[in-house]
């Protein structure tokens, strides 16, 4: 039988020595930008064009040739860039260097780790990198845990664990039919509503509890609002605390949930996805006090700590929850489902085909140390509250309130004639079409606030004199 021969098309796309040669070229195209990015010789952040102007432009990049160093310029000229010092957006982590060629080596690596001789040295070293958050959570060597795609999607499978340890231990194989609901923030991220609505509960079953004037749960209520959801049928399952709330960056009170917690047989859990990583900090670790309760705990190495999204741990205290969620039978993947197999990382997760997530952070502590991490957080946390300093000092803004982490919310509020919350909406689309700040803003308490989350350890303090100089230029020439 004669054998098919292989395409020149498929032959050009495995080509070695072509890979090298544009390999270098993008990494010097790569470094090129970061360097501009850095040094603010390149004074835009953000680039930005309307969706619909944006479309069109990459319509039309589909008849411009086949030039792949020229398309990669291209996204890297349409694209935020995270790195310049001025970036000051949303909470996604400013990537150490070095993350970056580990995601390069994963790509071409492509171990899918659900199982383990697909994926030996990443799901040896998530281990590694669990551990080393667990104890600094606080948790004894029981504990267990597995990396994920994200915060939403860890704290999905955080409340399936509640399900099943609190609700019906075969709800798996016979689904359930009791009513219920989970005791949560009205501060807390909306994957945790999304999340709760997954698993059956509607909104009924999300039991929102009122925040105090620094945006924290307030404790004093979980008992009435506990009792109410069971007078009115529900079986409460979770309590889940904020480490900080996405919004604000405020800490819930964690020990008194979790003595709470405990005290009603609840399952304790902790979103950290932002703020969990204070853990590693001496000087902020207090503000998670409390955290070591939790029956299982959410951490983004994408927010604090330097990691490339998406790349998030979810930690459980005892590490056979860690197993029970996802009991079913894959017997071409491993031959018992029952056994805790830590190297079968896909019996844990949702994930299979999961990207080699660990090799990211572990490649940053391994370089630079762990302290790495710790230097981070303290620095961008002493960024905030550098910036509300320089806020309360200016007459014509509003700080919302005292920040916690990393997070800063205030508003102009010079002319007395506007309507704030559209005076301040106008502001950051004006930063947004200059481009050479980026800021994105939130509601609280009906009031529009400017947002910054603090996330690069390069903004320096004239950055943020520069931000308020801009707006105040802004509102001058607007109104």
């Amino acid at each position: 039988m004669k054998s098919l021969q292989t395409s020149s098309r498929i032959a050009e796309a495995y080509d070695v020595a072509s890979f090298r040669k544009l390999s270098h070229q993008v990494v010097d195209m790569i470094a090129d930008q970061l360097e501009e990015s850095i040094s603010q010789k390149d004074a835009v952040v953000l680039p930005y064009q309307k969706p619909e102007d944006e479309l069109k432009f990459w319509e039309s990049d589909k008849e411009e040739g086949n030039d792949p160093l020229e398309f990669f310029q291209k996204v890297l000229d349409h694209s935020i860039k995270v790195h310049q010092p001025r970036y000051l957006g949303h909470q996604v982590a400013v990537p150490a260097l070095i993350s970056s060629l580990a995601g390069f080596l994963t790509d071409i690596s492509s171990n899918g780790t659900g199982v383990y001789e697909m994926g030996m040295a990443s799901n040896a070293i998530e281990r590694i990198m669990i551990e080393f958050l667990a104890k600094k959570i606080g948790y004894s060597p029981d504990s267990a845990g597995f990396l994920t795609s994200g915060g939403s999607l860890a704290n999905l499978t955080a409340l399936l664990a509640a399900r099943k340890a609190k609700a019906d231990t075969n709800v798996w194989e016979a689904g359930h039919s009791s009513k219920l609901a989970v005791l949560v923030s009205e501060e807390a991220h909306y994957c945790i509503d999304r999340a709760a609505r997954i698993l059956g509960m509607g909104s009924e079953g999300i039991i929102k509890v009122p925040v105090d004037a620094d945006f924290k749960i307030r404790t004093d209520l979980l008992e009435q609002y506990l009792k109410k959801a069971q007078q009115k049928g529900f079986t409460v399952i979770a309590l889940i605390g904020c480490a900080s709330s996405t919004a604000t960056g405020s800490y819930d009170d964690l020990e008194s949930m979790g003595a709470f917690a405990k005290a009603h047989d609840l399952w304790f859990h902790v979103d950290g996805a932002h703020g969990g990583s204070v853990v590693v900090s001496k000087k902020y670790r207090h503000l998670a006090k409390g955290i070591e309760l939790a029956d299982s705990v959410v951490i983004d190495f994408h927010k604090m700590m330097m990691t490339p999204s998406l790349n998030t741990a979810l930690i459980f205290q005892r590490g056979e929850d860690s197993y029970k969620t996802f009991q079913q039978k894959a017997q071409y993947l491993w031959d018992s489902q029952q056994s805790p197999e830590w190297y079968h990382s896909g019996k844990r997760s949702f994930e299979c085909t999961k990207l080699m997530m660990s090799i990211k952070p572990y490649i940053i502590m391994r370089t630079y140390g762990e302290e790495i991490f710790e230097e981070n957080i303290d620095r961008c946390f002493y960024l905030a509250r550098s910036f509300a300093a320089l806020i309360r000092e200016r007459e014509y803004f509003e700080l919302a309130i005292e920040p916690e982490a990393n997070i800063v919310n205030f508003r102009f509020v010079a002319n007395t004639h506007a309507d704030l919350n559209e005076l301040n909406a106008s502001l950051r689309l004006s930063l947004m079409e200059k481009g050479e700040f980026y800021i994105v803003s939130t509601t609280i308490g009906g009031k529009k606030y400017l947002r910054t989350a603090l996330m690069n350890p390069l903004t320096q303090e004239s950055d943020l004199v520069a931000l308020l100089d801009e707006i105040e230029s802004l509102a001058l020439t607007q109104y």
